[in-house]
């Protein structure tokens, strides 16, 4: 089932998750569209914040696989309820309409197959959110299942930006990249059960950072599949959820 398709209210999760989506009495949330090109060809993401405060920093969101969905535009409303500038990003462009599987599969493997393209559309949306507000005070990018993956590569492009946080991302490690040019810490949240990206693959994640000095750390959740935080999906995982939103605001904290 397309993410977009499911009833926002599949996204509150837990009682204490809609407690992390509260923003205070004063809020005005709102939200715009965020436009960039890449060699003529249109993106656009939106931008999520909340009006009424200065914000305390900028946070990007890499889609999963299926593109830039109401999944991705409730979890940047969260993060602007913690008063952050959060900005759903648009790997896929303005005409991709993916429907299903089989476009899901090739839209995010045309680009897991050309790590140039993929690097240059994440520098064309790093680019336009450079001087949103709260910039100043920090960028940190985020990815869920794809976009962790699309998160890992910005992050060995040496980005610039001042974390990484990668929910049950893909881990491989395309030939001749290393973790040398990271420019902040790295947080992964996964599951020891993940189909996708097994323990081996993150054992080597960990060893790679560790080996080039980049600050990072991980939490694993025991038997836990692959896309946890996706209501809906037969992997999700409340508790794991709710354990790794938490874990993110600890980490956008200590980070920006």
């Amino acid at each position: 089932m397309r993410r977009s398709e499911k009833t926002v209210a599949g996204l509150a999760l837990t009682a204490a998750t809609l407690a992390g989506l509260a923003a205070p009495a004063a809020a005005e949330i709102v939200s715009e569209p965020l436009s960039y090109s890449v060699d003529g060809m249109p993106f656009e993401g939106v931008v999520t914040r909340d009006d009424a405060v200065e914000p305390r920093g900028v946070v990007m969101i890499v889609h999963d696989w299926d593109g830039l969905t109401e999944y991705e535009r409730e979890r940047a409303a969260m993060l602007a309820g913690q008063g952050y500038t959060a900005v759903a990003l648009d790997l896929y462009g303005t005409e991709a309409d993916p429907q299903g599987m089989e476009d899901y599969r090739r839209l995010s493997g045309a680009l897991l197959g050309d790590r140039a393209a993929l690097r240059a559309r994440l520098d064309a949306a790093m680019a336009a959110a450079a001087d949103l507000p709260g910039a100043g005070a920090g960028r940190v990018m985020i990815g869920y299942c794809f976009g962790g993956s699309a998160a890992l590569e910005a992050a060995r492009a040496g980005a610039g930006l001042d974390g990484f946080g990668i929910f049950h991302g893909g881990l491989d490690l395309p030939d001749g990249q290393d973790y040398a040019q990271v420019s902040g810490p790295v947080m992964l949240w996964h599951g020891s059960a993940d189909p996708v990206s097994g323990p081996e693959d993150l054992a080597a994640v960990l060893v790679g950072l560790r080996e080039a000095g980049v600050a990072h750390d991980a939490r694993i959740y025991g038997n836990v599949r692959h896309s946890f935080t996706v209501p809906g999906s037969r992997d999700y995982d409340a508790a794991a959820d709710e354990d790794s939103w938490q874990g993110l605001l600890g980490f956008l904290d200590a980070t920006l």
